[in-house]
């Protein structure tokens, strides 16, 4: 599934474990509900996807692009988020034990807390 286009497609449900969709272009893709345990996105863009209540834990996002992502309830325990662009997502709700945002862009970011909303400037933490 690498490079492959699937903007706006509805995978809900879909299992997805162990799959590699690295440089996708996955913008608008619905995966609500999905189980992509272990899956690599690595430098796709997943700008406005609706990933609610997906199972990412340990999913590889480095270098993503999740700008305005949907990632209510989602479960992105140990996920590696490395350097991705989340700017304007939606974590409400979201595991993220042992996530690791290192040099990710979180401006924007609506936290897990539902209220907070990330500073602009947002590097690897919420301010």
């Amino acid at each position: 599934m690498d490079g492959r286009d699937l903007s706006g497609a509805d995978l809900s449900g879909a299992v997805l474990r162990d799959t590699s969709l690295q440089r996708a272009r996955l913008v608008g893709t619905r995966l609500h509900g999905a189980d992509a345990f272990n899956a690599r996105f690595v430098s796709s863009d997943l700008s406005d996807a609706v990933m609610t209540e997906a199972t990412l834990r340990e999913a590889d996002f480095t270098r993503a692009t999740m700008r305005n992502a949907k990632l209510a309830g989602a479960d992105l325990r140990r996920a590696r988020l490395f350097r991705a662009d989340l700017s304007g997502a939606d974590l409400t709700g979201a595991n993220l034990d042992g996530a690791d945002f290192s040099n990710a862009t979180l401006g924007g970011v609506r936290w897990t807390d539902g209220q907070r909303i990330c500073a602009a400037g947002s590097v690897g933490s919420c301010q």
